[in-house]
């Protein structure tokens, strides 16, 4: 997998493998928005700036899909935060 971001259809999560270790968004679809409800880094593989990958990740699936972001997640509320041209998509 490397370290491109996939989203887990099924599972609901964005996520990430990275030499053996997975990184997840773990989020829930409603009907015009998607809520970014946890993110969880590895401890072996913090500081790469994956979490940010990841939330990179789903903010551009939101805007291509047209729906608004409710940011549960702290990590999530922090970059939007960070990158203010993310802000417009929140509910």
């Amino acid at each position: 997998m490397g370290d491109t971001v996939r989203n887990d259809l099924s599972g609901k999560r964005f996520e990430m493998e990275v030499a053996g270790s997975l990184a997840f968004l773990d989020y829930e679809l409603e009907e015009s928005a998607i809520a970014l409800v946890h993110t969880e880094v590895p401890p072996e593989l913090e500081g790469m700036g994956l979490g940010s990958k990841l939330v990179k990740a789903a903010l551009d699936y939101a805007e291509a899909e047209g729906l608004k972001v409710i940011p549960q997640c702290p990590f999530v509320a922090k970059y939007i935060e960070r990158h203010k041209e993310y802000g417009y998509l929140i509910q």
